[in-house]
């Protein structure tokens, strides 16, 4: 059996790759499931995939890996992947990992799993088992999550974490099917819900966990589209398949535009100029504005180029995206008179552009290019959807701290701020500090001027500080909304 660290390596060098098979014995009864199974879903964590992933900050210990994995067992025996019927998605794994990354201790691993278990709902036995003849028959249907459980745990088993990505969620065989009367649209799915199905699979790729990899497979497909079509056929073929919507569109942008190389900037750049992306008055849901507006949304993502023939290429326009989703979070929230809103579903897109590096290094090249631009026309769609922020670069630089007000000298600001995370009752929170304290890891000695030659007005201003500034507005913001609610994220956009 190859060791899970063998995932740094490309794609090639990893695809055979398998987890660890579960003891023959498994129970079908939901109480007594065998503990040889859950064993074989919830090891050790293993060391992160590829060295663009986060590191795990000190204080791993035994205690808090028993904790983890308790938590992780726990979890997947008694609560269903939504906690009300409404589709809000159980958080309680995101969590205990975060913190487990962060060098949380046992006891706050198990202290906030007692919080967050208080509002789960049970999990459901399937009504039936699911195959390859009926795994479309049930797409979007909740009520199999736990079979859907079941049949990619026997994928995984048997053809390894890779092909199973590659054969369900970025084949062309479950996008679109001839006279199917509900299209899998499997990426879509994977995206949908504010990204969770992707963050899902992202821990279990990041962690070497079979059950997180085979719940948030689960959790993709019975996610629903957030928008029917939104990456259409042409998405996969790379051909344009509706002609005269694109030559309305791209007509349009064309006086905007600049031959060559695209870099995600731009792409931003252009679309704070497009008025007919102008959002007036807050819509009924960010899902109506992504499908008004998505044809436009996706032939401005379309004009993003990559280029795999260049070494470094996938690395470069990765970086480009977790730049961009923290960008549109941290500068499209603020405003130096209002001050700082952290909003929550701009907010899912830096939690979730954390695990892409940990999902790229499984994914043979053109699904590489597949994920990256499906992800961009996600994070486009949010912003959008939120009301298209504006992102006044040069004022968030001059006027945003990178240091927290204290009355002590504090010489690493992320310490308290981790401090502070690991013991908030928020569930998100020690998510979006990770992410912030890994960018900051990986880019922040990036100077001002690196991305002087886009498009995007102040663009030159920005450097390597942007994660610390967003992570101190972030922390600042929670703290004053303690004692104000049990929910403490700005819900309602940026809409004029």
């Amino acid at each position: 059996m190859k060791p899970w660290h063998a995932f740094k390596y490309p794609y090639h060098a990893v695809a055979r790759f398998r987890f660890p098979k579960a003891n023959s014995r498994m129970v079908s009864d939901r109480n007594v499931i065998d503990e040889y199974y859950l064993d074989s879903l919830f090891p050790v964590p293993a060391l992160p995939p590829s060295p663009l992933s986060p590191q795990r900050l000190p204080g791993t210990s035994v205690e808090s890996t028993a904790a983890l994995q308790d938590v992780l067992k726990d979890n997947h025996k008694r609560w269903h992947i939504f906690f009300n019927h409404r589709r809000f998605h159980n958080h309680i794994t995101h969590r205990a990992l975060a913190l487990y990354a962060l060098g949380a201790s046992g006891t706050s691993i198990r202290t906030l799993y007692d919080l967050d278990r208080q509002t789960q709902r049970p999990a459901i036995d399937t009504p039936e088992a699911i195959t390859r003849a009926n795994f479309v028959d049930h797409l979007g249907d909740e009520n199999y999550y736990q079979g859907y459980i079941t049949f990619f745990k026997g994928e995984v088993d048997e053809k390894g974490a890779s092909k199973v990505l590659e054969e369900y969620v970025f084949s062309d065989d479950f996008q679109y099917q001839e006279g199917a009367s509900k299209q899998p649209e499997l990426l879509a799915r994977l995206t949908a819900g504010v990204m969770h199905p992707m963050i899902h699979v992202g821990y279990g790729l990041e962690f070497g966990l079979k059950g997180m990899l085979v719940e948030g497979l689960a959790l993709c497909v019975v996610e629903n589209p957030d928008v029917k079509g939104f990456f259409p056929l042409s998405f996969f073929s790379g051909k344009q398949d509706d002609i005269e919507e694109t030559s309305h569109v791209l007509s349009s942008l064309e006086s905007s535009t600049k031959a060559g190389d695209t870099h995600v900037f731009d792409v931003l750049a252009r679309m704070l100029k497009d008025d007919h992306l102008k959002v007036n008055g807050a819509p009924g849901s960010a899902q109506e504005l992504i499908r008004s507006y998505g044809a436009r949304i996706r032939h401005h993502a379309m004009r993003w180029t990559i280029d795999t023939t260049k070494p470094g290429e996938v690395e470069r326009r990765m970086e480009e995206l977790i730049w961009a989703a923290s960008v549109i979070y941290a500068i499209g929230g603020y405003n130096e008179g209002k001050g700082f809103a952290a909003e929550f579903f701009l907010m899912h897109i830096v939690t979730s552009s954390l695990f892409l590096p940990s999902v790229i290094v499984h994914l043979s090249p053109r699904s590489q290019v597949l994920l990256l631009r499906a992800y961009l026309q996600t994070i486009l769609g949010w912003w959008v959807g939120r009301g298209r922020p504006g992102l006044n670069i040069k004022s968030f630089m001059a006027s945003t701290p990178t240091q927290l007000a204290s009355d002590k000298p504090i010489f690493n600001t992320f310490l308290p701020i981790i401090q502070s995370t690991i013991t908030h009752t928020d569930d998100h929170l020690p998510k979006i500090q990770r992410a912030f304290a890994h960018f900051s890891t990986l880019y922040g000695t990036n100077p001002a001027g690196y991305y002087k030659d886009t498009e995007l007005e102040g663009a030159e201003l920005l450097d390597g500080s942007l994660f610390v500034r967003a992570a101190v507005l972030t922390d600042q913001y929670m703290k004053s909304k303690k004692g104000e609610s049990s929910f403490f994220w700005h819900m309602s956009g940026f809409f004029q």
